[in-house]
């Protein structure tokens, strides 16, 4: 199991750049994890497809419960506390250590290309390229 964040998430679902790395990471372990916060994300990200007239709503809406799908039974509430004392920990935002702390809390690696929560957490995050080439 891994702990993805909402970028690997939307690579894997909506092509880009980094689908095809996204796809080698859920090839090598398709058991991924995240907080219920993925979902408001994953809907922003969304919005801008759509607003941009790249993705119908209908399909944004398929995007979704693909997603749904995927994560069923591996989204997790974390406990405030945990967040915020990685905030003070760290330069990151709140929203990025609430897949931090559910790495740890799993103790499992979080996948991400968020550079700052790479740096900050280098023994919880690794990149998907790292995870893809067998450092997790």
């Amino acid at each position: 199991m891994i702990v993805a964040d909402t970028n690997l998430l939307g690579y894997l679902l909506l092509g880009g750049p980094e689908a095809s790395l996204a796809d080698r990471v859920f090839r090598r372990d398709p058991e991924w994890a995240a907080p219920v916060l993925w979902r408001s994300e994953l809907r922003s990200i969304l919005a801008g497809f759509m607003r941009v007239r790249r993705l119908a709503t209908s399909d944004a809406v398929g995007v979704h419960a693909e997603a749904e799908r995927l994560l069923a039974g591996r989204e997790y509430a974390v406990r405030a506390s945990s967040v915020l004392e990685l905030v003070v920990s760290s330069p990151c935002t709140a929203y990025d250590c609430e897949y931090v702390a559910l790495a740890q809390q799993l103790s499992v690696p979080l996948v991400t290309w968020d550079k700052e929560v790479l740096h900050a957490f280098p023994r919880v995050a690794i990149s998907p390229s790292a995870f893809v080439g067998g450092r997790a």
